[in-house]
């Protein structure tokens, strides 16, 4: 009997070392663009369209290449390692069997690019004020605007009256 115990507990320990064996051996990360729906090209393989959620089973210190293609915006080229964040769960199981101590460091949960237009954005720049002409010159062309017909002497009344009204 003792023997059935002790044979089933060496099971019960090789089944859970070999489950965080596994489970430390991949590591995921969501690769997002701003805007979305960029091509995503991983180590050159086209993948999908951003969002794209990576996983795999590289050792600490890999690299991954990343290119991200869309219409209207230059070309991202990135990359990302194995080495963003430890790994507790590979690291625990290293303690049991050597080898999960090769995958001891994972990517950070997510990785976003800002894509950048090949249009220069329609900025208008700084928003300032037309300089103020001297009252007296708004004065004049508002007499003139009458002298030609295109104010009523009643408009030209209501803006003499203004053009008075504001601080010099």
């Amino acid at each position: 009997m003792f023997q059935f115990y002790s044979c089933h507990r060496s099971f019960v320990a090789l089944l859970l070392s070999g489950a965080v064996l596994s489970s430390s051996c991949s590591s995921t990360t969501v690769l997002q663009s701003m805007p979305v729906g960029a091509r995503i090209y991983v180590d050159g393989e086209a993948v999908g369209t951003t969002p794209y959620r990576h996983s795999d089973t590289k050792i600490v210190g890999s690299t991954t290449s990343v290119r991200m293609e869309k219409e209207g915006y230059e070309t991202y080229n990135t990359s990302f390692s194995r080495d963003e964040q430890a790994d507790v769960g590979a690291i625990i199981g290293g303690v049991f069997v050597l080898v999960p101590f090769l995958w001891t460091m994972k990517y950070k949960p997510v990785h976003s690019y800002e894509l950048k237009s090949l249009t220069p954005a329609q900025n208008p720049g700084p928003v300032t004020a037309p300089p103020i002409k001297p009252r007296a010159e708004r004065l004049r062309e508002n007499k003139k605007l009458l002298d030609e017909k295109i104010l009523t002497p009643q408009e030209y009344e209501k803006e003499k009256s203004r053009i008075l009204s504001e601080p010099e």
